[in-house]
């Protein structure tokens, strides 16, 4: 998983424009997670300044909520009410503490998840009103919306296979991959219904493919969306190349 540890920083140049925040979204076992590295370590390799984070978590606060909402034993009793309350508290404590921060001072933003969690998590799967959620979203958010995101769209049967065959961390079960089958079809076609209201911003990619075809396939996509970004790799990434 994904953690906040360091943030890679030089000076922006005032001419050039901001540097991105790109999420990365999908169901459990669609690959996200591994795609954010793969992005996170092309960055790095070329010295782009760059920071990494996740959902819920990525802040002291937001790591004791992420326990709270995932691994905690009393979790088992939350009502989706809370559940959505708690998310939204990560994210506002992420959102101030660590991405606005990171993104004025020139530095490229990748977080694993982010608001079209809770907007789908929470608004259709969990059945919530989904004006309040979008209310609630837009409270935690603020004007930091994500100028790019992958929707890594995988099929529930392919998702709950790969789902069998992780390797389960130390904390002990995720209470949010325990949900029946439905609640992740919801889930998939509910990210399909926002990626198809938000094509610019939110682009869908086959996560069935090769995980070397996968990450091609974003960087081709961030090349052409974010030339300023792509001129501060060697030239020999830019064309693709690890």
């Amino acid at each position: 998983m994904v953690r906040v540890d360091k943030c890679f920083y030089l000076p922006q140049n005032p001419t050039m424009p901001r540097l991105p925040f790109i999420t990365f979204e999908g169901s459990e076992g669609c690959g996200k997670s591994t795609q954010v590295s793969l992005l996170a370590e092309r960055l790095t390799k070329a010295g782009v300044p760059l920071l990494v984070t996740r959902e819920p978590g990525g802040t002291p606060i937001g790591e004791k909520i992420r326990q709270l909402l995932q691994f905690a034993p009393e979790s088992v009793a939350m009502t989706p009410e809370t559940e959505l309350l708690l998310f939204e508290a990560s994210r506002s404590q992420l959102v101030r503490q660590v991405i606005q921060p990171a993104l004025d001072r020139g530095t490229v933003v990748i977080s694993d998840r982010f608001a079209d969690s809770t907007t789908v998590y929470q608004g259709v799967a969990r059945r919530l009103n989904q004006e309040m959620v979008g209310h609630l979203n837009a409270v935690a958010v603020g004007n930091c919306w994500p100028d790019l995101t992958f929707l890594l769209d995988i099929d529930v049967e392919t998702a709950r296979a790969r789902m069998l065959r992780r390797v389960r961390p130390a904390t002990g079960i995720d209470r949010m991959e325990q949900e029946p089958v439905t609640f992740y079809e919801d889930v998939c076609k509910a990210y399909r219904q926002l990626a198809a209201r938000e094509p610019y911003r939110i682009r869908l990619i086959d996560a069935t493919r090769s995980v070397e075809e996968i990450e091609h396939e974003i960087w081709e996509i961030i090349k052409t969306r974010f030339g300023h970004l792509a001129q501060l790799m060697p030239r020999r990434q830019r064309r693709g190349h690890s």
